[in-house]
């Protein structure tokens, strides 16, 4: 069971710092700061790969005949990703927006 709760706690904090970077991005480019929001883009890429790795090395237990038992907080941490991950779907949209706009206003 610690071994599980371990894994759901590093699947949650993964997936939240990937998903708050997100937003910081989303704060960079509303100020005009382009680069810093591709900088933090990449790092919370690179949570997010980090939480699908957790991820993966449950499923791969499972795949191999080894029981994970779903506890609530394995749940919680898989609707954390999960909501990161749309989360950061729906960001990039409205940051591609936001360079949309702001390169507009350039042109005027």
């Amino acid at each position: 069971m610690e071994a599980l709760e371990n894994v759901s706690f590093q699947i949650i904090s993964y997936a939240g710092s990937a998903k708050a970077k997100c937003y910081e991005a989303l704060q960079a480019v509303k100020a005009g700061d382009f680069e810093k929001a591709e900088l933090l883009l990449k790092e919370g890429q690179e949570l997010f790969i980090e939480a699908h790795k957790v991820h993966t090395q449950l499923i791969q237990k499972e795949a191999n005949n080894e029981a994970v038992t779903p506890t609530l907080l394995l749940i919680h941490a898989e609707d954390q990703l999960m909501n990161a991950e749309i989360s950061r779907e729906y960001l990039l949209e409205i940051i591609a927006l936001q360079k949309e706009v702001a390169q507009l206003k350039k042109e005027k």
